[in-house]
């Protein structure tokens, strides 16, 4: 009968724990009748009963949560935008195709070839002609 007991109050202990951890986490918009503060006071203070409690009537259902949508998603948040607001957003939309377009016609076009010395010049950028041909510029003699 001993074993029974301390099996029992083992079990009890492990639903408690369960039931204060469970009503912790769960959101505040899951809970029913009263606060999460106060569901959390009724399952430290009655052990076993306040877990039936919270099981039966304070937990909410998972379909009952509010489910969030992306902004286009969410028909009244695509309502409450104005035509200025979506026509602003066109507009930019359309700046920045036509930048886009741009950068597309300026990358597409062939590349310039590398600018070529006349055949006159000579290496050092004198000019044939010039009256030093020997590279003695300066000297005297």
């Amino acid at each position: 009968m001993a074993r029974l007991l301390l099996i029992l109050a083992f079990v009890a202990v492990l639903f408690w724990v369960y039931t204060i951890v469970d009503c912790a986490v769960q959101p505040p918009s899951r809970h029913r009748g009263v606060s999460k503060p106060a569901w959390m006071a009724i399952v430290i203070l009655l052990p076993v009963l306040g877990g039936i409690l919270w099981f039966l009537i304070g937990r909410g259902r998972a379909s009952q949560t509010v489910v969030r949508r992306a902004p286009d998603d969410d028909p009244e948040f695509l309502g409450r935008m104005t035509a200025s607001a979506r026509a602003e957003q066109d507009e930019r939309i359309r700046r920045l195709e036509e930048e886009l377009a741009q950068l597309d016609a300026d990358a597409d076009e062939p590349p310039r070839p590398p600018r070529t010395t006349d055949p006159g010049d000579t290496p050092d950028g004198g000019k044939p002609g010039d009256d030093d041909t020997r590279g003695q510029r300066g000297t005297v003699g």
